[in-house]
């Protein structure tokens, strides 16, 4: 618990807004340039998609840096999860978003279909 909320461990998910819509079904930046990702998330401050940190793009990082905003949330399906980029810690449940919760279950991962190299794996490294 924190000392400005003793009552709420996470005050950061206090500030979420949960009514905004995600931007789309995939990154921002990687659909913009015709790139691929690993997995997605989702800003729970503003619906920004971007891709996670083991995606060549880390976009989500990028975001949450460029922004200010703290909170993201999984964009996979099954996935409910949120990462608060101040903290360093991870949610195993906070406010329901707008949907859609993830993108399509038929979008691949990684993703976008007809984008992603044969040699994939090779190119993220060891896991």
């Amino acid at each position: 618990m924190s000392p400005e909320h003793p009552n709420d461990p996470h005050p950061r998910l206090a500030s979420v807004d949960p009514s905004v819509p995600p931007s789309g079904t995939g990154c921002v930046e990687c659909d913009a340039a015709g790139g691929w990702w690993l997995h997605l998330r989702r800003c729970a401050h503003c619906g920004h998609i971007g891709c996670c940190d083991d995606s060549p793009g880390k976009h989500a990082t990028a975001h949450a840096q460029d922004t200010g905003h703290p909170i993201v949330r999984s964009f996979e399906p099954g996935e409910s999860w949120f990462w608060d980029y101040v903290a360093s810690e991870f949610y195993d449940s906070g406010p329901e978003l707008a949907p859609p919760v993830s993108h399509p279950a038929d979008q691949p991962v990684p993703g976008p279909a007809g984008r992603v190299p044969a040699d994939w794996a090779e190119l993220l490294g060891p896991s």
